[in-house]
């Protein structure tokens, strides 16, 4: 059996008026504003072939794959983490700006969506990695609850003291989203609990990209609701959301410059090149999606240059930062860890590491994960 989702149905019938309008009218002008609107094909095609991976670490003798199943967690071992209720107030990730010293009030609050991120791909993971059906169920039965609650939904960020929490439902949705696309697979998932998480999903992600304006560029934010809209959109087959993250990778391609900068990351003062690297973290990601889908954006060009040039300056700016001098004069920040390089190993599957710099080369000889991107990218893609 099999289920799709229209879009602007389900939790979406809540809100208020004026969201839902805007939502209306976002997707009319998606749809009406573009020449070739993408679709989705198979709502199964996530990041990676589920089964197919699966059968390929049964038989790994991979030190690095085998050190990477180890380190899992468990969801059944986590606590379940409640559905935030009422409205999402959340500090400024910065004290002032953004740049300099962060604010730990905002870390503070946001501690339950990094546990729930962290539970729902620790179970996932786990379904990847062994098949266990207990880890699925459970890591979609958190899911449910948060679907339960409407959790992502309740916030403006027209609030001008309230926009991180329009950032935090967005990097949480692309947690859910990927986890989902993976759990979709999985024969043994009731069929009507996965509508119903996917049903809050498609509404959640369709209010997220309701706030932007058709056609506006914008930075690593814009390619992190895109990334929350196309795995959203292939697990609901929703051909909006699924454009719509087509689109913005594509403007972010066309936005590097001569060196594969992106200039609006440069700006960044002493983070510039962390936000070289984390506006990639959706953008690969995103690029994995839609090749499953037929569209093959690895290969897409604009202005001469592809996602790979971004990912080549990243590596070289962490290996030499002085190159980012000609952008900015601030000391750049260093001590990059393992969400900095977690994307690559979707990019490294398919075309090795050769020609790329050291810095990205020697980040994934060990595990890398991120759970804004499915966790333990190591797990869902080295060979």
């Amino acid at each position: 059996m099999e289920w799709s989702i229209k879009p602007l149905e389900g939790p979406l019938s809540a809100m208020n008026l004026r969201t839902s309008l805007a939502v209306a009218f976002f997707a009319f002008t998606s749809i009406t504003s573009s020449s070739s609107a993408q679709h989705v094909s198979a709502h199964k095609a996530s990041v990676l072939d589920v089964p197919a991976r699966q059968a390929y670490l049964k038989t790994t003798t991979s030190p690095l794959l085998l050190s990477a199943m180890k380190g899992l967690h468990s969801c059944i071992k986590l606590d379940l983490v409640p559905a935030p209720v009422g409205y999402m107030r959340i500090p400024h990730h910065y004290l002032s700006g953004s740049h300099g010293p962060t604010n730990p009030a905002e870390a503070a609050a946001t501690v339950a969506y990094g546990k729930f991120e962290q539970r729902i791909t620790a179970g996932m993971n786990q379904y990847v990695a062994t098949g266990s059906h207990a880890e699925a169920q459970c890591a979609l039965d958190q899911l449910a609850v948060w679907a339960k609650g409407n959790a992502l939904t309740d916030y403006d960020p027209h609030d001008k003291d309230n926009t991180q929490s329009w950032y935090q439902a967005e990097w949480t949705l692309c947690a859910a989203g990927v986890t989902m696309s993976v759990l979709v697979n999985d024969p043994a998932l009731d069929l009507a609990e996965q509508k119903r998480v996917a049903l809050w999903l498609d509404g959640a992600a369709h209010k997220l990209i309701s706030y932007e304006k058709p056609g506006e560029l914008g930075n690593n934010h814009h390619y992190w609701r895109a990334l929350a809209a196309i795995s959203v959109g292939v697990v609901g087959s929703d051909d909006v959301l699924f454009d719509y993250g087509v689109s913005v990778f594509k403007q972010a391609i066309g936005q590097l410059d001569k060196n594969g900068a992106f200039p609006l990351e440069m700006e960044r003062h002493e983070r510039a090149i962390h936000y070289q690297g984390f506006a990639l973290q959706p953008l690969v990601p995103i690029a994995e999606f839609a090749t499953r889908q037929g569209v093959d954006l690895y290969a897409y060009s604009a202005n001469g240059h592809t996602l790979r040039d971004a990912i080549v300056f990243f590596g070289k700016a962490v290996d030499d930062p002085s190159i980012v001098k000609q952008y900015t004069e601030d000391e750049q920040m260093k001590g990059f860890g393992s969400d900095d390089f977690a994307a690559y190993p979707f990019f490294t599957a398919r075309f090795g590491d050769a020609d790329l710099p050291p810095s990205i080369v020697n980040g994934l000889k060990r595990p890398v994960m991120a759970t804004r991107i499915g966790g333990s990218t190591t797990l869902l893609a080295v060979k």
